[in-house]
């Protein structure tokens, strides 16, 4: 699974929100991508994912339909949830979305599963921000065919870079392709020198999870071709 951002660039009703910008991830790795505050950052991820049509360029994901298999996790005004609801009622709704069991039951055992049952019933606004982006990039990794994760600013609502930082290199050495979007935080603060909104030329992306070696030859296949050959 990789995906691919070639000179893409996004614009708006005002003018442009995203300036021509490269960047590829392959599964098990984990890229940092910083932009300054405002929709410009989201627009790269948007694009990414397949939910807005970039201006200029293309996103190439291989592995299927960029819709299907990119997931945007918690992105300001797209898909991030209602503050007012019950996790509960957040947890029921991505389950629908992924096409899962989305019951009662469904829910409370997901939220048992994942260290979060005592907070069924609080209000989303009110559960705390590692907790917040923990639980809504485990549902979104959940979703059948999902390959790469974008984790849309999960800094504007904390500035405890470490907790971010330690769930996307878990869900990139489970063997995603993992994007975190960042704004808010001094580039000084991150965790690895990040690609830049408005390149071209970006560092590569921390690797990992290891590469997996090609696949060796049936050596049952290369006899019969051989045999063949001789033939």
């Amino acid at each position: 699974m990789r995906v691919q951002a070639d000179r893409v660039s996004v614009t708006g009703p005002h003018g442009t929100l995203l300036s021509p910008t490269s960047l590829t991830v392959s599964h098990g790795e984990l890229a940092i991508v910083h932009g300054e505050p405002g929709v410009g950052v989201t627009a790269f991820g948007l694009a990414l994912a397949g939910r807005l049509k970039p201006a200029t360029g293309t996103v190439t994901v291989e592995g299927g339909d960029p819709r299907k298999v990119v997931a945007i996790v918690d992105s300001p005004g797209v898909s991030e949830p209602d503050d007012a609801l019950s996790l509960q009622v957040v947890v029921g709704e991505e389950l629908e979305l992924a096409k899962r069991p989305a019951n009662k039951a469904a829910v409370a055992s997901w939220l048992a599963e994942h260290d979060a049952a005592a907070f069924a019933t609080t209000r989303f606004e009110n559960i705390a921000a590692v907790t917040r982006t923990r639980l809504l990039t485990e549902l979104a990794a959940g979703r059948e065919g999902v390959g790469v994760l974008v984790l849309d600013t999960p800094d504007r609502h904390t500035s405890d870079v470490d907790s971010w930082t330690r769930l996307a290199r878990e869900h990139a050495e489970r063997g995603l392709a993992v994007i975190v979007l960042t704004a808010t935080t001094p580039v000084s603060a991150l965790p690895a020198r990040p690609a830049l909104c408005g390149a071209l030329e970006q560092p590569d992306p921390v690797r990992c999870a290891p590469i997996e070696p090609p696949a060796e030859p049936d050596d049952t296949e290369v006899t019969e071709k051989t045999s063949g050959d001789q033939e």
